[in-house]
């Protein structure tokens, strides 16, 4: 899984969701990209999966990127414990993805191998995605 060597902080507060993203919201390396149509918290674990599938669907045919990584701590107080004492144990690291997020990158595939690759990676992530092509800037 994903996470962060160190941070500055153990814990983090939870913040707000609101708005569109404010960068990485363009194909930047890739010929095609999964991109984030809703906000949302995307896990480590959920990160992974996708880019098995990916990676599974292209037959390790092109090139992958992944745009976004899991910086920020979410803890849990145990089951059954009563409020108070203090804040919970940091649990799962979560990347913060705002609508316009491009997430994954695919080169060096066709386009419709890279719509089949990025719809089974669209089951494993929790927001709506749709699939994005690079500007021909000529």
């Amino acid at each position: 899984m994903l996470s962060p060597k160190r941070t500055k902080f153990r814990k983090a507060m939870k913040g707000r969701m609101a708005g569109r993203a404010k960068g990485g919201d363009t194909v930047d390396f890739g010929d095609y990209g999964l991109q984030a149509t809703e906000c949302g918290r995307i896990t480590s674990r959920q990160i992974e999966a996708a880019r098995v599938a990916i990676s599974r669907h292209v037959k390790r045919g092109g090139k992958l990127y992944i745009r976004i990584f899991p910086d920020k701590p979410i803890s849990k107080k145990p089951a059954e414990t009563r409020m108070g004492h203090g804040k919970g144990n940091p649990e799962e690291w979560v990347a913060v993805v705002r609508p316009g997020r491009v997430m994954y990158e695919l080169e060096g595939v066709d386009e419709t191998l890279a719509r089949q690759a990025f719809h089974l990676a669209e089951h494993k992530l929790s927001v709506q995605t749709r699939v994005v092509a690079r500007e021909q800037i000529l």
